[in-house]
């Protein structure tokens, strides 16, 4: 089994940063696949970005190219979400997701992901 754990949401300005953070404990070593992924009130859950974690290949929705970039840790028990230049449009819970095996082009995929955490909010506004 494991568990996912998220930190670094909160409320920020348009224009704004925060750096997410999810801890995979327990059967780790078995993970290759991870992502974050949000959902806003009333819409469905939407991947944002995703890590194939051996070759470090990474794949981000069109909406956060060039403002998010997903990264993992060198025991490769953790992943960040970097958001820059954050909108109000960016607002919702943020949720950070693994399994054990993948399809890379699937990584934006819900589906494809057996293991969430929690979730962390992130509420963008003036």
């Amino acid at each position: 089994q494991v568990q996912l754990v998220e930190s670094g949401g909160g409320s920020v300005q348009p224009g704004g940063s925060l750096r997410l953070s999810c801890a995979a404990s327990g059967y780790t070593s078995s993970l290759n696949c991870m992502g974050w992924f949000r959902q806003a009130p009333g819409k469905e859950r939407e991947g944002v970005a995703g890590i194939y974690m051996p070759t470090n290949h990474t794949y981000r929705a069109e909406s956060v190219r060039g403002r998010f970039t997903i990264s993992q840790n060198d025991a490769k028990n953790a992943v960040y979400l970097q958001m820059n230049t954050l909108n109000p449009e960016d607002s919702a819970m943020y949720y950070c997701a693994a399994v054990e095996e993948c399809l890379m082009w699937r990584l934006l995929q819900p589906s494809e992901f057996n293991y969430w955490g929690q979730g962390t909010q992130v509420t963008v506004s003036a």
